[in-house]
């Protein structure tokens, strides 16, 4: 073995290797040598096995990235070697090293569970860009899985925060219908966490491997949603370049949620509603149908039959939509969970901020346990997340909560007023502080302080306009 070598092989046994760790198991020690020195100049961690006995032995001491298998060995041969590794460690990569004219068992051999082949004599380069490759897509298949780990974790229903009798029927309600593919409506105000809820279902169906979509179809224009939801093709109108999928086709299998769906306009929901019966819609400019398998879960804040009964929402699709309905209780009526909601918002953002977990005294816990929250429990996280932001101690105390909250800030009381001011001045000076106060309750979100004061959003922005309101820019605190 080369000095080189020697050297790379003393750094990988110090730590482990980013290029990967691989373990050879040939019984010729030129090949061994060979393939080891190759590997180890490269920068992988490489151990090796005369035997498959030998082999099975290391790979049960400590983990590899990848094995190098040749296909004939002494006692055992590599395709039972092979099998035994797949029984116990399906996902490792295998390529199996083959001598000249046993490339028929080598297919084979792949035929089984390898993922590649390696023919003596061998290229270097192609041998490295193979071994880079597997353990590339090996350490790909380990992200992806705890990726899907980590969302079921934060997002499965069972890890919600609540106790409250209303919280406790919604876990069960979401158990019951997570299993089935029909159409679920979420009400609730803004706040109370329908897009959670609406995760929590698809990570506990059948289609958790699937994509889960969400949509704010309040947030776009008609001709922008229909193009977000149904995709078109190229030239279907001025801006349209190229063709584009729409979300209906990225769901596939999957979960559409769509929230705010009350903020659709009837043509809109006319296509909707064909997809739920059909399963089937058009590009925009379009004329081949193309079908899908979706999960629709909706989210409105507004009451859908009085929508109906006014002619705004179509009775047809309220009753497609209104399958399995789900009520989310506002934060008010389940108080009893402010405390655990309280301790659960801490430690998240102790741990974004690289914060000892502070604690709140009992003093700053009692105006949170008094405040009605209008903004539910989006409200209560931005007024934890800030209070930990600016606490420098191992305490949250009643100075770092917010005067809105405290009752310091905006207020319909005219003793501030000047005794000059004019009625006009004193009512202008009044609305701008409420409206200020309900922007920083809300983390400088218009579109959910205008659904706040029901009004619509361009008439809160007329307003902040006119009063010369000063948007700050929404950040964490």
């Amino acid at each position: 073995m080369s000095e080189a070598a020697v050297i790379m092989r003393g750094a990988a046994n110090g730590g482990p290797s980013l290029a990967g760790s691989v373990l050879i198991v040939d019984d010729e020690a030129e090949i061994r040598e060979s393939l080891q020195t190759l590997l180890e100049m490269e920068g992988f961690e490489v151990e090796a096995a005369i035997t498959g006995e030998d082999g099975l032995a290391q790979m049960a001491d400590r983990p590899f990235d990848l094995v190098l298998l040749d296909l004939t060995l002494p006692g055992r041969n590599g395709m039972e070697i092979l099998s035994d590794i797949r029984a116990h460690a399906p996902h490792l990569p295998v390529i199996m090293i083959t001598a000249y004219g046993t490339v028929e068992n080598a297919v084979r051999a792949m035929q089984s569970g390898a993922v590649n082949f390696v023919q003596k004599p061998w290229d270097n380069e192609k041998l490295l860009a193979d071994v880079r490759a597997a353990i590339g897509w090996r350490r790909a298949e380990e992200e992806n899985v705890q990726l899907k780990r980590a969302l079921k974790q934060r997002y499965n229903f069972e890890n919600i925060v609540g106790k409250s009798e209303p919280m406790l029927k919604i876990f069960d309600l979401v158990g019951q219908v997570a299993n089935s593919r029909s159409t679920v409506l979420l009400q609730g105000e803004s706040g109370t966490g329908k897009e959670v809820i609406a995760k929590a279902i698809h990570l506990n169906s059948p289609r958790r491997d699937k994509p889960f979509v969400p949509v704010n179809t309040g947030s776009m224009p008609t001709d922008l949603l229909e193009s977000t939801l149904f995709g078109h093709v190229k030239g279907a109108f001025t801006s349209a370049i190229a063709s584009k999928k729409g979300l209906f086709e990225v769901a596939d299998k999957g979960t559409l949620f769509l929230d705010e769906i009350a903020t659709m306009g009837l043509e809109t929901q006319a296509k909707i509603l064909r997809v739920l019966q059909d399963r089937r819609f058009m590009h925009l400019g379009g004329i081949q149908e193309i079908q899908v398998d979706v999960r629709i879960i909706a989210a409105t804040n507004i009451d859908l039959r009085q929508m109906v009964r006014e002619g705004r929402f179509r009775e047809d699709l309220f009753y497609r939509l209104n399958v399995i309905t789900v009520e989310l209780p506002p934060l008010r009526q389940r108080k009893e969970d402010i405390p655990l909601l309280v301790d659960f918002f801490l430690k998240k953002y102790a741990e974004e901020n690289g914060r000892t977990v502070p604690r709140v005294t009992p003093e700053a816990l009692r105006p949170l346990m008094a405040y009605s929250w209008p903004g539910n429990v989006r409200e209560l996280e931005n007024v934890i997340e800030r209070a930990v932001v600016l606490s420098s101690g191992p305490e949250i105390s009643v100075e770092l909560l917010p005067d809105s909250l405290m009752g310091r800030g905006a207020s319909l009381s005219l003793h501030d007023a000047p005794t000059d001011a004019s009625l006009f001045e004193i009512v202008e000076d009044v609305e701008r502080r409420v409206i200020t106060d309900m922007l920083e309750r809300c983390n400088w979100n218009q579109t959910e302080a205008a659904e706040r004061f029901h009004v619509p959003l361009s008439t809160l922005n007329q307003k902040i306009r006119r009063l010369n309101i000063e948007i700050k820019k929404k950040g964490r605190g």
